[in-house]
């Protein structure tokens, strides 16, 4: 089937269904006689050649746990050193990746389980995180409701005698955004980080 006929079926079938059914994998697969070699597309792949369908229109009915994943993991770190900055993240970069991000990515994962992949697209990351003193990494939001769900932050902190530690936390609204969850500490030096975002 000729690949554009098949993209325009698929956004035919989405808008008819108003989103709340995949269109066939018929119609979203590569035909196996195909002449062409298969690419692997992903939303991290950089390659110029486009998907059989943007990630727009991905959106428009939904994608699985692991995209979701993917996706929200990709932006989590983008919010992460957008709030670092250039004089926190190059000191503490590499530790950030090994220790607290895979912690991050095991909470997104835990996140997308609760959730039918229909309903995936609803989840969106908040633009900005906050500089100076805040806290605020992202935030996972429903944006059919505007609520926040899961909100990532980060907070100095600065026990007697023993410098400064950067205390990685999470939020949920099940308790009212009350319990901080520990993710990691990283430890900075005895003297005072600078501003996020600095």
């Amino acid at each position: 089937m000729n690949k554009w006929l098949r993209k325009a079926l698929v956004v035919s079938f989405t808008i008819l269904t108003f989103g709340l059914v995949t269109p066939p994998p018929a119609l979203t697969m590569e035909q196996a006689d195909s002449d062409e070699p298969k690419k692997f597309n992903s939303f991290n792949d950089q390659s110029s050649e486009p998907s059989l369908y943007s990630f727009e229109e991905q959106k428009l009915f939904g994608y699985d746990s692991q995209r979701f994943i993917d996706y929200a993991l990709s932006q989590a770190e983008l919010k992460s050193f957008e709030k670092f900055g250039g004089k926190i993240g190059p000191v503490i970069e590499d530790e950030f990746r090994t220790e607290i991000l895979p912690r991050i990515e095991e909470v997104i994962a835990v996140l997308a389980e609760q959730y039918p992949n229909e309903q995936l697209d609803q989840l969106q990351i908040s633009e900005k995180p906050s500089g100076g003193n805040g806290e605020k990494i992202f935030h996972i939001f429903d944006a059919t409701t505007g609520k926040d769900i899961v909100r990532f932050h980060v907070r100095k902190d600065h026990p007697p005698l023993e410098g400064y530690w950067f205390n990685f936390h999470y939020h949920t609204y099940h308790d009212g955004f009350q319990a901080h969850h520990n993710l990691g500490e990283i430890f900075w030096d005895k003297n005072t980080p600078p501003k996020w975002m600095s």
